[in-house]
């Protein structure tokens, strides 16, 4: 390839010299247009928000329940029925019955102590009007993921356990939003 010289003009001395950043360019667009191609061909998209049949909800939970927040946050970003403060004024209650953490020991060491647990959520609601007609009797979300741990880490095993837990919280939230969008009041 030749080198412009200098009474060419400027704009033609760019053109050569960026000849392999423009085939980079096309390279990466072809790349990125196969990789959208494929992510549409197998039926991925955008998980969106969801549509619930209330115009607004209560939730009724212990003090204690750490899946309320979780659940609060995900109706108010990813539907447009509002969370009220007050029963009366509610399209639907959300009753949480319970909600229990588990955690059993998978396998064990030569010492007998334990290297793998299977930490488990389950979360069990009811939604209804408030005033005895019942959209969604009891039902049990669970979710569950192991957690393998090392000796010497006692600190960054709560700490990965606690992240866990607060993922498994927010799979609880979305699968609760996913029956309750089914609903049919």
């Amino acid at each position: 390839m030749r080198r412009p010289t200098a009474e060419e003009p400027m704009d033609r001395r760019l053109r050569v010299d960026d000849a392999p950043a423009c085939r980079s360019r096309r390279r990466r667009l072809v790349a990125a247009l196969a990789l959208s191609g494929g992510l549409v061909a197998c039926g991925f998209r955008l998980r969106g928000t969801q549509q619930l049949p209330f115009d607004s909800v209560f939730i009724a939970a212990p003090p204690a329940s750490a899946i309320t927040p979780e659940l609060t946050g995900a109706i108010r970003s990813g539907t447009a029925t509002a969370v009220v403060d007050d029963r009366a004024r509610a399209g639907a209650v959300i009753d949480i019955v319970s909600e229990t953490r588990e955690r059993d020991v998978l396998s064990v060491n030569a010492q007998g102590r334990a290297r793998e647990y299977r930490l488990r959520l389950r979360v069990v609601f009811r939604v209804h009007d408030g005033k005895g007609r019942e959209y969604l009797g009891q039902t049990a979300v669970t979710t569950s993921r192991d957690l393998a741990v090392l000796e010497e880490q006692l600190l960054a095993r709560e700490y990965e356990a606690e992240q866990l837990y607060q993922d498994m919280r927010f799979d609880v939230a979305q699968q609760m939003l996913r029956r309750m969008s089914a609903l049919k009041p």
